[in-house]
C-alpha cells in the first residue's frame, strides 16, 4: 500500500500528517512525501516518509501510483497554495485511481457546509484513523 501526503508551501500541515500516519499505519505501508517545493518535502521527510519528491513533474509521475492520496482540501484547487498547486497537479491527483481523503481547510475561495468547524489536529486524527482503515482492509480502496 503506497500512500502520498502532498503538501505545500512550509510542509507544516503535511508533517504531522506524516508524523501521524506513521504512528497509525503498519511499518510495511510506504508513505511518499510530495511536496510542491523542496522545504515542504523535507519537513515531511523528517516527519517519517519512506520517499520524497518536490515539484510538478514528481507529482504528475507519482500520483497514477499511489493508493491513497491525502492533504489539505486545497491540493486538488487548480492555482491554491498561493499558487503552488498548478492544474497539471490537481489533474494527476484527480485522475490517480487512488482514494482520495482531505481535509477541509478553510480557503478563501471555497466555502464547505455540512461539516463541523474542527481544529487541524481533530482533522489530521481522523484523517489517519480514515487511511488506518482503508489499508487495513487493502479491498476498501
Amino acid at each position: 500500500m503506497i500512500v502520498g501526503v502532498v503538501d505545500g508551501q512550509g510542509g507544516g500541515i503535511g508533517a504531522h500528517v506524516v508524523e501521524r500516519l506513521r504512528k497509525a499505519l503498519p511499518e510495511e505501508t510506504e508513505i511518499i512525501a510530495l511536496g510542491t517545493n523542496a522545504i515542504a518535502t523535507v519537513a515531511m521527510m523528517k516527519a517519517g516518509a519512506n520517499k520524497g519528491a518536490s515539484g510538478e513533474n514528481a507529482i504528475r509521475q507519482t500520483a497514477p501510483r499511489l493508493d491513497v492520496i491525502t492533504g489539505a482540501l486545497a491540493i486538488l484547487q487548480p492555482h491554491s497554495m498561493l499558487g503552488e498547486i498548478t492544474p497539471a497537479m490537481v489533474e494527476a491527483l484527480v485522475q490517480s485511481r487512488g482514494r482520495k481523503i482531505v481535509m477541509p481547510l478553510k480557503s478563501a475561495e471555497i466555502e464547505l457546509v455540512g461539516l463541523k468547524d474542527e481544529p487541524i489536529p481533530h482533522l489530521i486524527e481522523e484523517l489517519a484513523r480514515r487511511i488506518s482503515a482503508l489499508v487495513r482492509e487493502p479491498s476498501n480502496v
